[in-house]
């Protein structure tokens, strides 16, 4: 069987999905409140960015992917209005318990659904919008996974990828310490799981570069790929328009 890595650990490809699944699991209750620590806020500026350059607008169709929470479909939901479409889609049911209840107390129910991003339960050619927000290093075969976001969409339909990257040179040292010295112990002392916060920083380590990204994203299908950095690196927002 083939191998890959989970952080900086490798381990069968197989397996990989399944350790994940674990972190999330371990994760799930405290992941909003750990957002809004390790990021001092900004997440939601991220966000809110990549709902901007979104740009949806009354009956657009958008597919949530890595939904968690559901930060994003909540927001992407007041823009598509009764006539539009959000699909609030994670692989991890801990996660995606927690975004339904939080999108139903908002009073807001949306199709939830359980799915692998490598194989999309969704017909070609149907959403305006696929966003993916800090889900797509968790993925085993990234490659899948872009090249699935680019057959559901439409001709010009548009791919937003939110993730972590890889930060600029004079950031580095103090972006490392703070990954891997307080992080895990933010973890800790508020989620009780030091280990998937230590994974969280791997797992970004081994993700792919902003330009790198962007290759494998025009290797998926995506005829132009452009980024927008944010917080020197720390985040980029790829964004793919299917030609």
């Amino acid at each position: 069987m083939s191998s890959t890595h989970f952080g900086f650990e490798t381990v069968e490809e197989g397996d990989k999905a399944r350790r994940v699944r674990g972190v999330f699991d371990s994760v799930a209750n405290r992941y909003d409140l750990m957002n809004d620590l390790m990021s001092g806020g900004l997440h939601r500026a991220w966000k809110a960015y990549t709902v901007m350059v979104a740009n949806v607008g009354e009956g657009s169709k958008v597919l949530d992917i890595a939904g968690g929470t559901g930060d994003l479909a909540l927001a992407f939901a007041k823009k598509v209005g009764a006539s539009g479409e959000v699909i609030h889609t994670d692989i991890n049911e801990a996660m995606l318990r927690t975004g339904r209840d939080r999108l139903l107390d908002a009073g807001v129910a949306l199709p939830t659904v359980v799915c692998d991003a490598e194989k999309l339960p969704f017909p070609d050619n149907h959403f305006d919008l696929v966003s993916v927000a800090f889900g797509l290093r968790n993925m085993t075969h990234k490659d899948l996974a872009l090249k699935e976001m680019n057959r559901v969409l439409k001709p010009r339909g548009k791919l937003l990828v939110l993730e972590f990257s890889k930060v600029a040179k004079p950031l580095s040292k103090i972006y490392d310490w703070y990954s891997f010295s307080v992080l895990p112990r933010l973890g800790k002392a508020v989620a009780g799981d030091d280990a998937s916060y230590r994974y969280l920083a791997e797992s970004i380590r081994m993700h792919p570069s902003q330009e790198e990204l962007k290759t494998l994203m025009k290797e998926g299908g995506f005829g132009h790929v452009d980024y927008h950095n944010m917080t020197g690196g720390v985040v980029a927002l790829h964004v793919g328009i299917k030609c």
